[in-house]
């Protein structure tokens, strides 16, 4: 639906949001009518370039025509039933990503942070069914996020961040390790621990991808203890690290795995994949979801996987992803430039990450900011060469008007 459509100029569509919403993110000052590829086009047909992916969920690109021509395709026969009744989107995507990934079961949820919701239940009553009713404690990484319902935020190692100021005290059987600190990792495990739960590259936490030696160590001491190795791919998953899933690059296999994002190629969807031992605990009654497994959803989620693995957009991320982190570290003030694949990052040596993302949308370019100093850039997978050019150009100018912001204010607090 278009301004036009509604009858309304952009001034009064955005006094409605104010009356009647509420608005808990920092609205651009633009009203996205459309979108196509690797542009995002606001009310007046202005094209931004899209290095933000809808919070890395366009991976196949803004709109794709075959997501779009499944979603048409499942409207005219079954919008949404109950999950009693079978249904042929769910059961093909249900084959397609398991087989793919190796995984033995698949659990469908409505986003990233009910899948993570629904491993975090799923651990627990494993924990308490076969070692006793103490056995819940989960270990997860210091500045991870796992989403903000109320077990996942209980999970996020930010206490001092806006998801969970105002909330505690959080659920109980969490603690916080330092981030690829395998030593750390081990002295907080106890007794009573069940999984080590972390994202194979921290996201929100500043774009940090957990080293090689990390993982399998992680792997190993889960191994060693009989504990689970659960691993939040909302953001990683499907093709975004440079491989279909990050976890098969690293080459360990979690006992269960979580996915939402790129996987619904822009429809709300989210899963939990789990090996037979631990599917065995999720009985009749035990986890549900009225949504879950919606049926234009997963026609839509099937026809995005199929598109990343078809169109090899893992290598094209690998690729890309290479060459965007090698063009960073010409822009000026760049401390450190970090990522895998197409979930990159720039850590600037002052605090400008704002402004850069300020100056960026105002040059029509769409990227975000991660606390005062890192720019995190998440685009489709369809990525290529001229728009990381485009993107760099832009860049350049945005962290230059940025810096002389900075300079100034500095010299009048002087």
């Amino acid at each position: 639906m278009r301004l036009k459509d509604a009858g309304l100029t952009a001034e009064k569509l955005k006094k409605i949001v104010n009356k009647y919403m509420v608005e808990t993110y920092e609205r651009y000052p633009f009203i996205a009518e459309r979108a196509e590829g690797m542009y995002l086009y606001d009310e007046k047909g202005n094209a931004y370039l899209d290095f933000y992916g809808g919070v890395a969920v366009n991976s196949v690109g803004n709109r794709n025509p075959k997501v779009v021509e499944a979603i048409h395709e499942q409207t005219d026969d079954l919008i949404h039933t109950f999950n009693y009744p079978y249904t042929v989107p769910q059961a093909l995507l249900a084959k397609k990503i398991c087989d793919t990934i190796g995984m033995d079961k698949i659990f469908y949820q409505n986003s990233g942070t009910e899948a993570n919701e629904c491993m975090i239940k799923m651990a627990r009553k494993y924990g308490t069914e076969k070692f006793g009713p103490e056995h819940y404690h989960i270990v997860t990484a210091k500045n991870g996020f796992h989403g903000r319902t109320y077990g996942a935020l209980s999970a996020t190692g930010q206490p001092d961040n806006g998801c969970q100021l105002g909330y505690k005290p959080v659920l109980p059987g969490f603690s916080y390790a330092e981030f690829n600190n395998l030593e750390d990792f081990k002295s907080k495990c106890t007794e009573n621990t069940i999984a080590i739960m972390i994202e194979p590259v921290q996201g929100e936490g500043g774009v940090h991808p957990a080293s090689q030696e990390f993982i399998e160590g992680l792997r190993k001491l889960c191994d060693e203890r009989g504990m689970l190795l659960l691993l939040d791919e909302v953001q990683t998953g499907w093709g975004r690290t440079g491989d279909i899933m990050a976890f098969m690059g690293y080459g360990v296999k979690p006992d269960a795995v979580t996915m939402a994002k790129a996987m619904g190629g822009g429809m709300p969807i989210g899963a939990c994949c789990m090996s037979k031992e631990l599917a065995r605990v999720m009985t009749s009654g035990s986890h549900g979801s009225t949504y879950g497994g919606h049926p234009v959803a997963c026609a839509a989620a099937l026809a995005s996987i199929s598109e990343i693995l078809d169109q090899n957009l893992s290598e094209n991320a690998k690729i890309m992803g290479e060459y965007f982190m090698k063009r960073m570290k010409e822009l000026p003030h760049i401390k450190e430039v970090r990522g895998r694949g197409l979930l990159t990052g720039c850590e600037f040596d002052i605090p400008i990450a704002h402004e850069v993302k300020a100056e960026c949308m105002k040059r029509r370019l769409l990227i975000t900011a991660i606390g005062d100093s890192t720019n995190r850039m998440i685009p489709p997978l369809i990525l290529k060469k001229e728009h990381v050019d485009q993107a760099i150009d832009i860049m350049k100018k945005a962290v230059h008007a940025a810096v002389l912001s900075y300079q100034s204010e500095n010299f009048r607090t002087a």
